[in-house]
């Protein structure tokens, strides 16, 4: 069975065809710069990795030029090998715990949903909306980052505030980057072979986010109403005081949109180290004895830190600490200093298998003697989609 992951954002569309059950990737790729000049598309297909620039003016010449690299490339001979189609779907509301199979009515609920995903929602349904055009007879899934954390009980998702804010605007933690620890919390399951046990699971990319799992249900997560909130991130604060909203717009004249951008995009690794988002240019920075790099770096695992401890003692002590993303999966020197700061819990880093550890291997990073296992386990947010979609069909 040919099932498509498919990811549409605003200017972009991301893709992965499996043959499954096997789970095997027959082809991969992006399209970059929808509706902007200078748009190409990159396709990954038998080991080879291939770039074109072409002009595509909106997500159906996405999908159609998809269409044809599948038939030229002998993926598919027909439209019709193609039985599903999974979409990543940022926000689900409290109305979707789970994916579903899609249809006009569905897509009406999600669009409802708008309001707490503006930027991603509407292009994740325009997304659904082409591929129900171009491709007819597959079934089309949605897949929700919200969903795995819908778990959660009230009194961990409830904030204190007006509780009317909660019945009548929607106001409590939802959680995102769903897939990916669904993906993470089941994969650690498989490995300690204990179909129940206590989990934290730390994903740290350019976005992140940390949830406690217990027995493969989510029940808490650091990323709240919308994923500005948690730990420190490459471009985004994290949690603050929202007095200093308030604060700033009287010191600066912004409005609150203006101060919501800077906390979104200007925040973070990048606000506080002034040279970049990305954990790598930082990294040399920090080689260079750079002040604010090594600040930023310093607070960042203080932001992680505090989050595992918090969820280490709800938990009541956990059976494996899991790292994964960019971050978490490339980075040792972020991950022992995370797990040294941890070391009063009998945590023991095995500094050498930490160091070799990345770029897609998966792995213990502990030494036999550590109180609480600690592997790396590279994400797979696409196969997860994947995996729904053929269990709808």
């Amino acid at each position: 069975m040919k099932v498509l992951s498919v990811n549409a954002g605003s200017s972009s569309l991301k893709f992965q065809m499996y043959e499954m059950p096997e789970e095997k990737v027959l082809i991969s790729g992006v399209f970059e710069r929808i509706g902007l000049d200078n748009s190409f598309y990159t396709i990954k297909i038998n080991g080879e990795k291939i770039e074109k620039k072409c002009d595509v003016k909106n997500h159906g010449d996405a999908i159609n030029k998809l269409i044809d690299e599948l038939l030229e490339n002998k993926v598919i001979t027909s439209l019709d090998e193609i039985k599903g189609v999974g979409h990543r779907i940022v926000h689900g509301g409290d109305k979707f715990s789970k994916s579903v199979v899609l249809d006009e009515s569905i897509l009406k609920e999600i669009e409802q949903l708008n309001d707490l995903a503006p930027l991603h929602n509407p292009a994740n349904v325009m997304g659904v909306r082409e591929f129900i055009k171009a491709i007819p007879s597959a079934v089309q899934v949605g897949c929700f980052d919200t969903a795995f954390h819908q778990t959660m009980k009230e009194d961990r998702y409830v904030y204190a505030t007006p509780y009317e804010w909660y019945e009548k605007y929607g106001v409590r933690r939802y959680g995102f980057h769903g897939m990916s620890h669904r993906y993470v919390s089941e994969r650690i399951s498989e490995i300690l072979d204990k179909e129940f046990c206590n989990v934290i699971v730390c994903h740290l990319g350019n976005g992140g986010s940390i949830s406690a799992v217990r027995d493969g249900r989510c029940i808490d997560t650091s990323m709240g109403f919308t994923p500005n909130s948690g730990i420190v991130m490459g471009s985004r604060s994290g949690d603050i005081d929202y007095g200093i909203i308030q604060f700033i717009s009287k010191k600066t004249g912004k409005s609150i949109e203006e101060i919501d951008t800077d906390l979104n995009k200007s925040s973070g690794m990048l606000g506080i180290s002034g040279v970049s988002s990305d954990f790598r240019d930082i990294d040399k920075k920090i080689g260079e004895h750079h002040k604010p790099s090594i600040l930023a770096h310093h607070i960042y695992v203080n932001s992680i830190v505090g989050y595992i401890a918090k969820y280490f003692v709800e938990l009541g002590g956990v059976d494996a600490i899991c790292f994964t993303a960019g971050v978490g999966e490339n980075a040792p020197h972020i991950r022992r200093m995370v797990l040294d700061r941890l070391s009063c819990l009998g945590i023991k880093v095995d500094k050498k298998v930490n160091d070799e550890i990345r770029f897609g291997k998966e792995g213990i990073i502990t030494k036999d003697d550590s109180s609480v296992p600690c592997y790396v386990i590279p994400t797979n947010e696409e196969v997860m989609i994947a995996r729904d979609t053929a269990n709808l069909i």
